[in-house]
């Protein structure tokens, strides 16, 4: 017995070596040097952590933080400054703190870090920061090889990079397949987008042989810094989260959707500082809610997000992984605690559908995925604590924004046409008003279905017709739409061409429309 108290202070010892505080300034690198020059001043009121703490700096700009062996310190970005970036456009905005470096894995994490350096310092630089702003949101860009990294830089980044006006872009997990020397390719095709870039790590962007969750983000910790971190911007908060538990912790097989302890405690601990009238948009891979499968996410730590959000009305998540494109609205029936439902937009994917079937004019995979939804990427547009969305189809217009599929010909008071008309609305969702009118008729609402997209079920149908072996994979089987409406198709019209004009009216009450056309013929003798 009397050994107890010699073995409770050697554990206490050992725990006290294993942890640290971290001392450092947060102060405004007025000339861009990166270093603290002694007439610039620290910044009273910035947020720190280290993934699980959040201090603030104090009124000289100083702040103390607790840390371990395995710790990332980083800033939390405020509205109205800037950290400098990165020769890839990525934020300056932690310090790895690892002495004994990363774990040995097969992709190479960190490197040593040594001692934990006197002063951890962050400058950031005053800039002027708009309430009213948008930002690019990518999904899976998942490239396997630097063919894909090709495609995704001719098919999206050289597209995307025209467009004046925007602030910041996030890719939502999955910046490559697997293999994560692509990682470096993949910031370079990155570069080329001119802007500050934040990025979610994704079930491919994971270290598959770590025995331990905490250890599986080595690599893209060594790449692109926290898996897990915020940063405001205008009167928006932004978190982005690790939400792949590998190895699976019900299974130990696989991953699963989810978040650790730790995880959930940065969350509510930086959330003390934000107040109820912001908005929040949580950045993760992973659906939160997946109306197909929802197990895939562990339903503990989906309602533990749930409780720390329910004071916040203006909540906003976005996740990718699905490869195909949907909107949530996840409230009470969910186990949601609050009036206003939590949005949750699942993006369309930059690879689409995994860089599939058959070739552009660019000589880029056309993509299609597998609802019917073309390949793109979004515009997050805020405006103060509000905000709206659009999906840019990469290749088309900024208002193509839902296609049409109905047959060529039918037959004069046809008695049996079971075709019809079918208008999918790429990010429509059940809050949306899709209408169609032929020639001037009056406008008549269609019915939301789910259904298989007929033009995608006819593309990838065709592609096993065609004799000819093609040089890109064929498109994945086809996937229920949930954006997809159909309604009858009119014979009774007189004899001759036709034409169909569709308007959705989306959640954001802005209306877009789409035509196409068909002919009524007398039946042949």
């Amino acid at each position: 017995m009397k050994q107890f108290p010699i073995i409770i202070a050697l554990l206490c010892t050992m725990q006290l070596s294993a942890q640290q505080i971290a001392k450092g300034y947060i102060y405004g690198d007025d000339n861009n040097n990166g270093k603290k020059d002694r007439k610039e001043k620290g910044i009273a009121n910035v947020a720190v952590s280290n993934g699980s703490d959040v201090v603030l700096t104090d009124s000289e700009g100083k702040y103390n933080l607790p840390v371990t062996d395995n710790s990332i310190i980083f800033v939390i970005k405020p509205s109205g400054y800037q950290f400098s970036l990165n020769e890839y456009n990525f934020p300056k905005s932690y310090y790895i703190h690892k002495p004994q470096g990363s774990p040995v894995l097969t992709y190479s994490g960190s490197a040593p870090t040594g001692e934990l350096p006197k002063s951890v310092d962050f400058g950031l630089i005053k800039t002027e920061e708009p309430e009213n702003f948008t930002s690019y949101i990518f999904g899976d860009s998942q490239a396997y090889s630097e063919q894909e990294i090709e495609y995704f830089t001719k098919g999206i980044v050289n597209e995307a990079n025209k467009r004046k006006g925007i602030s910041f872009g996030i890719t939502l997990g999955d910046l490559v397949g697997d293999n994560l020397t692509l990682h470096s390719s993949y910031q370079k095709a990155i570069q080329g987008m001119g802007l500050p870039w934040y990025n979610v790590l994704g079930n491919h962007d994971m270290n598959y042989d770590a025995k331990e969750d905490i250890f599986s983000d080595e690599t893209f910790e060594a790449n692109f810094g926290p898996a897990n971190y915020s940063f405001n911007y205008g009167k928006a908060h932004f978190i982005v989260l690790d939400d792949v538990l590998y190895p699976n912790p019900v299974t130990g097989k696989g991953y699963l959707g989810g978040l650790r302890a730790d995880q959930l405690k940065f969350v509510e601990n930086e959330l003390k500082y934000i107040t109820p009238d912001q908005l929040i948009v949580i950045s993760m891979h992973i659906p939160l809610y997946d109306k197909q499968d929802k197990d895939a996410f562990r339903e503990t730590d989906r309602q533990q997000l749930y409780s720390l959000l329910e004071k916040y009305p203006n909540v906003l998540v976005l996740t990718a992984h699905t490869h195909i494109q949907y909107n949530n609205f996840i409230g009470k029936e969910e186990g949601l605690n609050r009036t206003k439902p939590i949005h949750e937009y699942n993006v369309g994917t930059t690879c689409g559908d995994w860089y599939s079937g058959v070739l552009n004019e660019s000589g880029v995979p056309v993509s299609t995925m597998r609802d019917g939804t073309p390949k793109g990427y979004a515009l997050l547009n805020i405006s103060g604590n509000q905000y709206t969305l659009d999906y840019k189809t990469a290749g088309q217009p900024d208002d193509y924004q839902l296609s049409i599929y109905n047959p060529k010909v039918v037959p004069y008071k046809g008695r049996w046409v079971t075709s019809g008309i079918y208008a999918n609305f790429f990010m429509g969702s059940n809050n949306d008003i899709v209408e169609y009118r032929v020639d001037t008729g009056k406008w008549t609402k269609m019915q939301r279905i789910d259904d298989y997209d007929p033009t995608y079920y006819r593309y990838m149908q065709d592609w096993d017709y065609d004799t000819e072996v093609k040089p890109v994979r064929r498109p994945s089987n086809a996937q229920i739409s949930s954006h997809l409406w159909r309604a009858n198709i009119p014979t009774t019209l007189p004899i001759g061409v036709h034409r169909i004009e569709v308007r959705a009216t989306d959640m954001f009450g802005r209306t877009f429309t789409q035509t196409s056309s068909y002919e009524i013929k007398e039946l042949s003798k």
